[in-house]
């Protein structure tokens, strides 16, 4: 590879970090509003709607399909240095919103303390939660990742994609959802609506992330002028 694509493949390896920690934070700030998605009908699970859910779960899938393509296209380590990274990024968001929930408003601040504090008074217990969760899951993540890799030898995208996903997405979400009712944050009566619920919602949004990483894939390899299998060596 010579040094003006080793660059380019840097340069495009800082953006896809930019756009996965971008919406890890995004996930934690926002993840107290919640939402009914309806595409199927009036459909209950332990007598909650499906696909009652927070909105900080729509950016979070994409941290999933992101790891998955730095993993497939510049190897296991690139891909767990983005997840440090993101962990960082978002103890260091947990800290300046922490300094500006301190820090009192003033008489004419369109923002009162008790409606900043009402918003985003819970993101300590929501960054715990969703660190823990998100630490143990994106690992999971990568680490069978490469496991069906070598098992498929390269081939298979759309197996290692989805089955790594899976497990690491019901890990993920089982594990937030009982950290927030432990702390208080969510009723024990929604746990497993809530649980079945994220799960499946991120599901079907990694079925549908699929032919997206095929596609980018593709670019990348045609780009690179990589085979099935090889990856980038940044180092």
């Amino acid at each position: 590879m010579t040094q003006r694509d080793k660059k380019a493949a840097f340069s495009i390896y800082l953006y896809l970090g930019a756009l996965f920690i971008t919406s890890l934070v995004v996930s934690n700030l926002i993840f107290q509003k919640f939402f009914y998605w309806n595409p199927f009908g009036d459909i209950k699970v332990f007598g909650a709607p499906l696909f009652e859910i927070s909105v900080g779960i729509l950016p979070y899938p994409i941290t999933f399909l992101i790891t998955d393509l730095i993993s497939e296209i510049f190897g296991k380590k690139k891909a767990n240095q983005v997840v440090i990274a993101g962990i960082f990024a978002s103890f260091f968001s947990l800290l300046i919103v922490t300094t500006a929930n301190i820090a009192p408003a003033t008489e004419w601040s369109p923002v009162s303390d008790g409606m900043f504090r009402s918003v985003f008074g819970n993101t300590i217990v929501a960054v715990f939660a969703s660190m823990m969760a998100y630490l143990l899951a994106q690992f999971i993540d990568i680490q069978l990742y490469h496991f069906w890799k070598r098992i498929t030898k390269g081939r298979y995208l759309w197996l290692r994609n989805n089955f790594s996903t899976f497990s690491s997405q019901f890990i993920d979400t089982f594990t937030v959802v009982l950290l927030l009712c432990t702390f208080g944050e969510i009723p024990w009566e929604l746990f497993y609506g809530l649980v079945i619920s994220g799960f499946l919602f991120k599901v079907f949004i990694a079925l549908l992330d699929t032919p997206l990483l095929y596609f980018f894939v593709y670019l990348l390899r045609k780009r690179f002028n990589l085979k099935i299998g090889e990856e980038i060596n940044l180092d």
